[in-house]
C-alpha cells in the first residue's frame, strides 16, 4: 500500500489580505475568514482547500479569474463516494437507441441530459467544460448554469460517462438524472417586454421631438408622424402596460392593494388620455411619449427585482442533490414515492430510509442528525425499528422491510410544501398603506380639480385634460422603479456577503421580527465533528496514513469523514513537504470488516490496522472520551484523534449583537437537554432559552405557542420542517440536503454565522433609504399636481418632468443604498 502524493499546490496570494499579509477571504470560495487558523490557511474549510488545489494540479487556475467573488463553500460530499451505476446504465440505453435509429450506425453521437448540481456561475461554466474536454471520446457539453443541467455528446465505445461523473465530484459537482423542466424564468419574460418597449419608447420619441422643435401640423408628414406615435404607444401599451394592469387586477380580485394598481392606474390614465386627444385632434392632450416611457421605466425596475431574486433561487436550487433512488432485495429500483409497506429494500452506505422500516441484516449504525439532531450515530440491533430519515452510516448495505409506505412516512410529512400560512398572508402592509394613500390623494384631487374646472369651464375637453394631466404627473416612480430598485440592491449587496435572498417578500416581512429561533446541530454547530488534534495524523508515516485512508473512505461515519477531509488536506509536519491529495487504492483488495458500535479494521500483508473506541482493540490507556477514535497497527496505538461538535465561528459574538438589537434568542433541538443547555451556556443564553429533546411536531407546536408570527427561524434539517412552515420568515446555512432550501426566504454561505447580522443591517439601510424616497415623492407630487390643477401642464412639461424625477429617484436609491456595499 502506498501514498500517491502530489506535486507542491501552487499558492498565489489571496484575493482579500489585512495589514499583516492573511487572507480574510477563502481562497476558494470567497467566504470571510473568521478564525486564526483558517486565515493562516487562507481556506474556511478542509472542501475549499483540496478543490483549490486540484483546480491548480488540472492547470485550470483560470477559474479563479472567472468566477463569482462570493461561491458555495466546497461540501463534504467532494469526499464521499458515489453510486454512478446508474449513469452508466443510461448510457449505455444512448448509444444502443443511437445504433438503432442512426443509419449508418453512430452517425449520430449520442447524447444524454443530465441534472448538474453546485453550478453556480459562468466560471463554473468554463471548469467543467474544460474537464469533459479532458475525456477521451469526449464530442461536446452544453452547460445551462440557469437550468442546472448539461447535455453531453460523445463518441460512442471511447468515452465513459462514469468516469466524467467521477471526475467532476472532487470538484464540488454532481451529476444526476434529469428533473422536470423549470418554469419559465419571469425575469427573462419581463426583459423581452424590456427589450420591445425601448424600441416602442424610442420610436415614439423620434416622431413626437419634431412636435416639441416646432414642427407645424401643415407639414406632409405631420399626421404620418402623429399616426405613427399612436401605433407605437398602443403597441407599448398592450406589451408592457398590459403586464401591470393584468397583476393589478388579480391582486384586487384577492382583495390586495398590489404595488402594481398605481403604476396601471397612471399608465391607463395618460393612454386613455392621450388616445381621446388624438381622436380629438388636440395634440396638446397627447402624451404618447410618456406613457411609452414610462412603461420602459416601471419595467426596467421590475426586471432588476425579478431578476436578482430568480439568480440566488438558481444557484440554490441547482445545487440540491438528486432523489435517491430506492434498490429493492430483486434488483429492480425505484422512487421513494412507489415504496409500499412490507417491501424488502437496501439502503446503502449514506443512504437514507425513507419509511420507518424493521432492520433485517446484522446490526448498523444510523445517523437521526437530520430527524431529531442527535450528532452521534445510534447503533440499531437486528430486528429493532428504523425511523424514516434516518441515514445508514455503516460501510455494509442494511436490507430493510417498509413498515408503512411513502405517503404515511414522517420524512414525506416534513419534506411537503404544507403550511405556507405565514408566507401567503404577510402583505406588505407598509407598502399598501402608501398605495392607497396615494390613491386616494390623487383620485380624489383629479376628481375635485375636475368638478372646479367643469363648473368655471364648462369645457369637457379642457377638464379631460386638467384630471389627465394630474393621473400623468402623479408619477409613482417612487413606488414603481425605485422601491423595487432599493430591493434589488439590498439583494446584490447581500450576496457579495454571501446572503442569498431567494423569496422577494421576505422585506416585507423581515422587520416584524421579533424572535430568533435556532436548530442547534448543523445550524449554531458545525455539520460534521471537527479533528482537536490534527498534529497527530500529520505525524503519521505514508504507510500509516495510507492505510487510515483505506478505512476512512467508502465509509458514512461522521468521525471517518472528518478523518477523511484531514487526511486530504494535511500536510507533513516531519518534511514541510504538501502531502495534500489523494491516496492510491492498495495494490490487492482487503476486505474491511466493521464491528458496528466499534470500529473497523482490514488485514493486509499479515498487518492488521484498525480504528475505533479505545479498547477495542488496542490496550487501554489513559483516559478517553465518548468521541475518541483509536488508530492501530497489530494491536498498538499509533494514533489517538480526539473529536468534539465545535460551534460556529464567531457564534458567541453574532448572538450577543443580536440580542443588542432587542432580538429574543432561542434554541430549539431534538439532541439531548444536556448538550443543548450546555450550547446555551456557551453561547451566553439563558438556560430558558435553550429546549432540547424536541420532536419535530413538537418544535412546530412550541413556535405557534411562542409568537410564530414575529420568529425568524434558522434550520438545517428535516426535522426542522414543520416549524418552518409555521415562522414568519426562514434561512438555514446549509445549502447541500436539499431539504429546508426549497422552504426558506434565504440561505448563507461560509461557516459563521454572521450572514443573519448582515441581514438586518442592510434591511436597515433599505428602508430608511425607502423613506427618504417617500419624502423626496410627496414633494415632487405636491409641484407637479399643484401645476397640473392651475391649468399649466402640458405635454412638453410632463414629458421634462417625468424623466427628471425619475432620474433624481434613481441618485436618491443609488446614494442611500451605498452603505450596504461597504465592508
Amino acid at each position: 500500500m502506498s501514498a500517491v502524493v502530489l506535486s507542491p499546490t501552487p499558492n498565489p496570494e489571496p484575493k482579500t489580505q489585512n495589514h499583516a499579509g492573511a487572507a480574510r477571504a477563502c481562497r476558494h470560495c470567497g467566504s470571510p475568514l473568521l478564525e486564526a487558523r483558517m486565515r493562516e490557511s487562507g481556506f474556511c474549510c478542509a472542501g475549499c482547500a483540496y478543490v483549490f488545489r486540484l483546480v491548480h494540479e488540472h492547470g485550470l487556475a483560470g477559474y479563479y479569474n472567472i468566477k463569482d467573488d462570493i461561491t458555495a463553500p466546497a461540501d463534504v460530499a467532494v469526499f464521499q463516494p458515489r453510486d454512478f451505476t446508474w449513469l452508466a446504465e443510461a448510457q449505455s440505453a444512448a448509444e444502443t437507441e443511437v445504433g438503432r435509429v442512426s443509419d449508418p450506425p453512430h452517425q449520430t453521437p449520442p447524447s444524454l441530459l443530465l441534472s448538474l448540481q453546485g453550478i453556480s456561475c459562468a466560471g463554473c461554466v468554463w471548469l467543467i467544460e474544460r474537464l469533459f474536454s479532458q475525456q477521451p471520446g469526449a464530442r461536446d457539453i452544453e452547460v445551462n448554469a440557469q437550468l442546472g443541467q448539461a447535455r453531453l455528446r460523445w463518441i460512442a465505445g471511447k468515452f465513459s460517462s462514469l468516469e466524467f461523473a467521477r471526475k467532476l465530484q472532487p470538484f464540488g459537482y454532481l451529476l444526476g438524472p434529469a428533473g422536470e423542466t423549470p418554469p419559465a424564468s419571469e425575469s427573462r419574460a419581463l426583459l423581452k417586454r424590456v427589450g420591445l418597449c425601448a424600441a416602442f419608447a424610442m420610436n415614439v420619441m423620434l416622431f413626437t421631438l419634431p412636435a416639441y422643435f416646432g414642427m407645424e401640423r401643415t407639414f406632409a408628414y405631420a399626421q404620418l408622424f402623429s399616426l405613427l406615435s399612436l401605433a407605437f404607444g398602443t403597441l407599448s401599451f398592450l406589451v408592457g402596460g398590459a403586464y401591470f394592469l393584468g397583476r393589478a387586477v388579480r391582486a384586487l380580485r384577492e382583495g390586495a392593494l398590489h404595488i402594481d394598481l398605481p403604476i396601471a392606474i397612471g399608465i391607463v390614465g395618460a393612454y386613455a388620455g392621450s388616445l381621446y386627444g388624438w381622436l380629438a385632434d388636440e395634440p396638446r392632450f397627447v402624451y404618447f411619449d410618456f406613457v411609452a416611457t414610462f412603461i420602459v421605466l416601471m419595467l426596467v425596475g421590475r426586471w432588476a427585482q425579478t431578476a436578482a431574486v430568480e439568480r440566488n433561487q438558481r444557484r440554490l436550487l441547482a445545487q440540491q442533490p438528486a432523489p435517491q433512488r430506492i434498490k429493492l432485495a430483486d434488483g429492480t429500483s425505484l422512487a421513494p414515492e412507489q415504496l409500499h409497506a412490507n417491501q424488502l429494500f437496501l439502503a446503502a452506505s449514506g443512504q437514507t430510509a425513507p419509511v420507518e422500516s424493521r432492520l433485517e441484516s446484522a446490526d448498523a449504525d444510523f445517523s437521526l442528525a437530520s430527524i431529531n439532531g442527535e450528532s452521534e450515530p445510534r447503533t440499531i440491533r437486528t430486528g429493532q425499528r428504523v425511523p424514516a430519515g434516518a441515514i445508514n452510516v455503516s460501510r455494509d448495505p442494511a436490507r430493510l422491510t417498509a413498515l408503512e409506505p411513502w405517503s404515511d412516512s414522517l420524512l414525506a410529512q416534513l419534506l411537503s410544501h404544507g403550511g405556507e400560512r405565514h408566507r401567503a398572508d404577510s402583505r406588505h402592509v407598509f407598502l399598501e398603506k402608501i398605495i392607497r394613500g396615494y390613491l386616494l390623494g390623487i383620485v380624489a384631487t383629479a376628481a375635485l380639480a375636475g368638478l372646479s374646472w367643469w363648473l368655471v369651464s364648462r369645457d369637457a375637453l379642457l377638464t379631460w385634460s386638467v384630471v389627465t394631466s394630474i393621473l400623468v404627473v402623479s408619477c409613482p416612480c417612487a413606488i414603481g422603479l425605485a422601491f423595487p430598485l432599493a430591493d434589488e440592491m439590498a439583494t446584490v449587496a447581500l450576496r457579495r456577503r454571501g446572503v442569498f435572498v431567494r423569496d422577494g417578500s421576505l422585506w416585507s416581512r423581515l422587520h416584524r421580527a421579533r424572535q430568533l429561533v435556532f436548530d442547534k446541530t448543523g445550524t449554531l454547530t458545525l455539520e460534521t465533528p471537527v479533528l482537536q488534534n490534527p498534529e497527530v495524523l500529520a505525524a503519521l508515516a505514508p504507510d500509516a496514513r495510507a492505510a487510515l485512508f483505506t478505512l476512512v473512505r467508502d465509509n458514512a461515519h461522521p468521525l471517518s469523514e472528518c478523518l477523511l477531509e484531514n487526511l486530504l488536506t494535511s500536510t507533513s509536519s516531519a518534511s514541510g513537504e504538501s502531502n495534500l491529495g489523494y491516496f492510491a487504492p492498495p495494490a490487492s483488495a482487503v476486505e474491511i470488516r466493521e464491528t458496528v458500535g466499534q470500529g473497523v479494521e482490514f488485514l493486509a500483508a499479515s498487518s492488521t490496522w484498525s480504528l475505533g473506541r479505545p479498547g477495542w482493540r488496542t490496550a487501554p490507556s489513559g483516559s478517553a472520551a465518548p468521541h475518541d477514535m483509536d488508530f492501530a497497527h497489530n494491536g498498538i496505538a499509533l494514533a489517538r484523534f480526539r473529536f468534539a461538535d465545535t460551534v460556529r465561528p464567531n457564534a458567541r459574538a453574532e448572538i450577543t449583537s443580536l440580542a443588542a438589537r432587542g432580538f429574543r434568542i432561542r434554541i430549539l433541538s431534538g439532541d439531548r437537554r444536556e448538550k443543548v443547555s450546555s450550547l446555551a451556556a456557551e453561547l451566553g443564553l439563558a438556560p430558558g432559552d435553550a429546549v432540547g429533546e424536541l420532536t419535530p411536531q413538537q418544535k412546530a407546536a412550541w413556535l405557534e405557542a411562542h409568537d410564530a408570527g414575529a420568529t425568524l427561524m434558522l434550520g438545517d434539517g428535516a426535522n426542522d420542517s414543520l416549524a418552518f412552515d409555521r415562522a414568519l420568515c426562514r434561512g438555514t446555512p446549509v445549502i447541500h440536503r436539499g431539504v429546508l432550501e426549497s422552504k426558506s426566504d434565504f440561505y448563507y454561505l461560509g461557516r459563521g454565522i454572521g450572514g443573519l447580522r448582515a441581514l438586518f443591517d442592510v434591511n436597515s439601510i433599505r428602508r430608511r433609504t425607502q423613506f427618504v424616497i417617500l419624502i423626496f415623492s410627496v414633494v415632487y407630487n405636491a409641484l407637479a399636481v399643484g401645476l397640473a390643477v392651475a391649468g399649466h401642464m402640458n405635454p412638453l412639461v410632463a414629458a421634462i418632468l417625468m424623466p427628471v424625477n425619475s432620474l433624481l429617484t434613481l441618485a436618491l436609491v443609488t446614494g442611500g443604498m451605498r452603505r450596504a456595499f461597504a465592508r
